[in-house]
């Protein structure tokens, strides 16, 4: 930690880039990948579900995965994270396919052209917390494919 910010120190930050031209450097209007985005869903100017999703080169399409599962699919905070993923492999045909994944889907990714694999470890993890200002309940949600757990008092 630096004594006079108090800015804790952390080796996530090597994924930013200070040479000029690399795919990965600091400039404007860049977005460089990294790996640390939380998310925060607001409406009407307050913020009603902290989430994040761990899990790599996973995060951003893991973000998609569970808010799409949440608002277009209307599963729970902890439904949208329990069910099964998938997730393109870069540089392929290659696709993780989760053991829960129904065969008839495999069958369908096959028929397009995808290569189905099972991941060597879980498709990421998330955490999410719903906030309902109106009737004062918080709604949280903890990942099965990690540790930690949803706990209210």
């Amino acid at each position: 930690m630096a004594p006079k910010s108090g800015v804790t120190f952390t080796n996530r930050g090597q994924g930013f880039v200070v040479e000029p031209g690399h795919r990965n450097c600091i400039a404007p209007g860049k977005r460089p990948l990294h790996t640390i985005i939380p998310g925060m869903i607001t409406k009407n100017d307050k913020a009603v579900m902290p989430f994040g999703v761990m899990g790599g080169h996973y995060q951003s399409f893991g973000h998609m995965h569970l808010l799409t599962k949440y608002f277009d699919f209307g599963k729970d905070i902890q439904e949208a994270q329990d069910l099964p993923r998938v997730f393109p492999l870069s540089g392929g045909r290659k696709v993780e396919v989760e053991g829960t994944v129904p065969d008839d889907v495999v069958d369908g990714l096959k028929a397009l052209g995808h290569e189905p694999v099972r991941p060597v470890k879980p498709i990421g993890g998330s955490q999410a917390i719903w906030i309902d200002w109106d009737r004062g309940i918080l709604t949280g949600g903890s990942e099965p494919r990690k540790d930690g757990c949803a706990i209210g008092y």
